[in-house]
């Protein structure tokens, strides 16, 4: 018995032009959705299609604030000895927060990636002693708002919000780095390179060796042998 298969003339979705009507063209979501649910997640309010709720004219107020900024990678967002003035909403790219010593040597505190909100936690920043820099790792593209406005908006909204959200950040980054001191002085080099491979395995294919090396306190040249495993110990 012999079976005839009929081949199947029409193409594939891949292959059909622009303008074929099996084709469903949607449009684009605008940039300023990106905004509103960044925003959300770093709140966590959960979206829906109310329009007049008070989360929706808190997130909404929120947004007006922002402009969008698309920058090169190693471009300076904030300098020391020079007042932190804005807060940065990173869509996509990494960026590193460090302090560099009058002799040019740079120890790296963190790393901010998607998703992330940067701004400046401590007060000292927020003047002309401010020690702390930012800067970009990888091209970015980021939104950003004038700090004073930014938690100006925030307060508007209840008398409570703007400590609860400081309080969430400052709390975060003061475990980390307090988590990453203690891991200076009880493990060793080797025990901690493992760490950052597990626990930031995106950082580590997308953050240049040198600075990660300096985030996980080693000189560069130790660093280059963690990564061949020269260092067995």
């Amino acid at each position: 018995m012999t079976r005839t298969f009929t081949p199947n003339v029409s193409s594939s979705p891949c292959m059909l032009g622009d303008e074929n009507p099996d084709i469903i063209q949607q449009d684009s979501a605008p940039q300023s959705v990106a905004l509103i649910n960044g925003l959300s997640r770093v709140f966590g309010i959960r979206l829906n299609d109310k329009q007049d709720t008070p989360d929706t004219r808190f997130l909404n107020d929120l947004t007006r604030l922002f402009r969008q900024q698309r920058v090169d990678v190693e471009t300076q967002m904030e300098k020391h000895d020079t007042p932190w003035a804005n807060v940065y909403l990173i869509q996509y790219g990494i960026m590193r927060l460090f302090r560099e010593a009058p002799s040019g040597k740079v120890a790296v505190h963190h790393f901010f990636t998607e998703g992330d909100m940067v701004w400046p936690v401590f007060g000292r920043s927020r003047t002309v002693r401010n020690t702390l820099c930012l800067t970009t790792v990888t091209p970015a593209t980021v939104w950003v708002a004038d700090f004073a406005a930014f938690r100006a908006a925030i307060q508007s909204h209840g008398e409570g919000l703007w400590p609860q959200f400081a309080m969430a950040l400052t709390e975060e980054l003061a475990e980390l780095t307090s988590m990453r001191e203690f891991r200076k002085h009880t493990m060793s080099a080797k025990e901690r390179y493992q760490l950052l491979l597990e626990e930031y395995p995106e950082l580590v294919k997308r953050v240049p060796d040198n600075q990660l090396a300096s985030w996980l306190g080693v000189v560069p040249a130790t660093f280059s042998r963690l990564k061949t495993g020269a260092i067995k110990y």
